[in-house]
């Protein structure tokens, strides 16, 4: 199978959230933040698509799908679009003195605007429990602040999301190297978050990352660790 990466349109966005919502099923950190008895699925949807939209205008949102053979890209215009096998977001280096452009301003803005709408809409944040995401947001300040220490900033990992009947297949690889190889060329580091210790900590190591501290969530007894990982840039 060869695998293309491309940035994330308009039309991909329901099965980029599919993927999303099914790779992040059971993740340690999903469980922590959200209510599962509480949990909207449909809810949940809303606000990633929004998320989405705002990602194709301030972030890297790429998506993973199958090249097409020469003999479908002839024959593009009856055939159905291909599927999302991932989907990655990275937010681009910034550094302490760029100052926020009136287009990132306003697409926050609107970011924010519609994240609201869906609480209206759905009376609630769907399962989500504040108190624990802003714990999560405590916790992850104070580590970026230890470990970010590259005036140019880094490229931050945000969302890297394979379907399960593509595991394995390097899909997951491709929409990295398709960040790590310009991040290479410009010399700047990359930075994730992980809240699966097993087996994805081993992944990220195998390229190019390695662990720089680990974080604790706590809320009571209920506890969620994060794996904060880096990635200097490769030099030929």
């Amino acid at each position: 199978m060869e695998i293309e990466v491309l940035p994330l349109t308009e039309a991909d966005i329901p099965g980029a959230v599919a993927v999303i919502q099914q790779a992040f099923a059971d993740d340690p950190y999903f469980k922590w933040v959200f209510d599962s008895s509480a949990f909207n699925k449909q809810r949940n949807y809303d606000s990633l698509a929004a998320r989405c939209r705002w990602g194709i205008k301030n972030a890297i949102f790429q998506v993973a799908k199958e090249k097409p053979s020469t003999s479908t890209s002839t024959s593009t215009s009856t055939s159905s679009p291909s599927p999302i096998l991932g989907v990655s977001c990275w937010l681009p280096p910034k550094t302490a003195t760029d100052p926020e452009t009136w287009s990132s301003w306003f697409s926050n803005w609107i970011l924010s605007f519609n994240q609201l709408l869906n609480n209206v809409r759905y009376f609630g944040r769907g399962g989500l429990r504040t108190n624990r995401y802003w714990i999560w947001k405590s916790q992850q300040e104070k580590a970026q602040s230890e470990i970010w220490d590259d005036p140019r900033g880094y490229y931050f990992c945000n969302i890297v999301a394979v379907g399960n009947d593509v595991q394995g297949k390097g899909v997951g690889r491709v929409l990295f190297e398709a960040v790590t190889k310009i991040a290479d060329s410009e010399g700047v580091k990359c930075y994730l978050e992980s809240s699966k210790d097993e087996p994805n900590v081993k992944i990220y190591e195998r390229m190019g990352f390695h662990m720089s501290r680990t974080m604790e969530c706590r809320d009571g007894e209920d506890v969620c660790m994060l794996y904060c990982m880096t990635r200097n840039p490769k030099t030929e």
